[in-house]
């Protein structure tokens, strides 16, 4: 018969040498999850930040409308829109990226209420806005262009017919740098003072969504208010803390 001798066996871990092993193991594991963000300690941005990247993720937004028609208007946002119209109670409201009318129906509707007399333009490269057209308040209030927003063309006629109104612009078309920078330069000097020029979309090319969008609202925004001290962006209007046009909410005040 073979006899072991104890020496040639491995000697079990003793009850402090096991504690002292899983110790570090717990240890090591509390540093990669800390490293990783899911144990750090949250600050009210961080949380929101969150939320707004779940939200805009989910997609949800774009299933948003108004009498039926699609706006995909984030509804924190489309109440800040309702609350600055109510106040400034423009004469005309200048929206550029028509989509499907939803939008323009709704600011139609709000300024019914607060300018029975004021007009919604909106601009758009293409005409999809078929149901929105059916709307007694649309056939009433809205006019649609059809052309790109930053087209010289679509900017003189827009010019002619907001001469001496009172005007609020909101851009919401294509939502590259040079496209919406080019829309700020034209439209910028038809805004009346007090009232707004608002940037939508501000949110993405990492702010804090879609990281690869590249440069967009966001950085259009920052270089033209480097150069124009005519506006400043409101931090009220952000006041419900999740919005998708931060730094977007542009007051003329010279």
């Amino acid at each position: 018969m073979l006899k072991i001798e104890e020496s040639s066996m491995a000697n079990p871990l003793s009850f402090r040498e096991r504690l002292m092993l899983l110790l570090i193991v717990l240890l090591t594991v509390t540093v990669y999850l800390q490293d990783s963000g899911y144990l750090r300690p949250g600050s009210p941005q961080r949380v929101i930040d969150r939320f707004h990247q779940l939200f805009y993720d989910s997609g949800v937004w774009g299933s948003t409308a108004w009498l039926g028609v699609p706006t995909a208007q984030n509804p924190n946002d489309a109440w800040i829109h309702q609350e600055i119209i109510a106040k400034v109670k423009p004469d005309v409201i200048v929206e550029a990226g028509t989509q499907y009318g939803g939008s323009a129906a709704l600011w139609a509707t709000i300024l019914e209420q607060v300018n029975p007399a004021g007009r919604v333009i909106t601009i758009d490269i293409k005409d999809q806005a078929g149901a929105a057209k059916n709307l007694p308040i649309v056939k009433e209030k809205v006019d649609f262009l059809i052309g790109s927003s930053a087209d010289p063309a679509i900017v003189a006629e827009v010019t002619r017919r907001v001469q001496g109104k009172k005007v609020l612009v909101i851009l919401d078309s294509d939502h590259r740098k040079d496209h919406v920078l080019a829309e700020l330069k034209a439209y910028a000097p038809l805004v009346s003072k007090d009232s707004y020029l608002i940037v939508q979309d501000t949110n993405v090319n990492g702010h804090p969504v879609w990281n690869s969008f590249g440069p967009g609202p966001m950085e259009a925004v920052e270089e033209f208010l480097a150069g124009n001290d005519q506006f400043r962006p409101d931090r009220e209007a952000e006041r419900l803390m999740f919005t998708m046009h931060p730094n977007g909410y542009l007051k003329r005040v010279k």
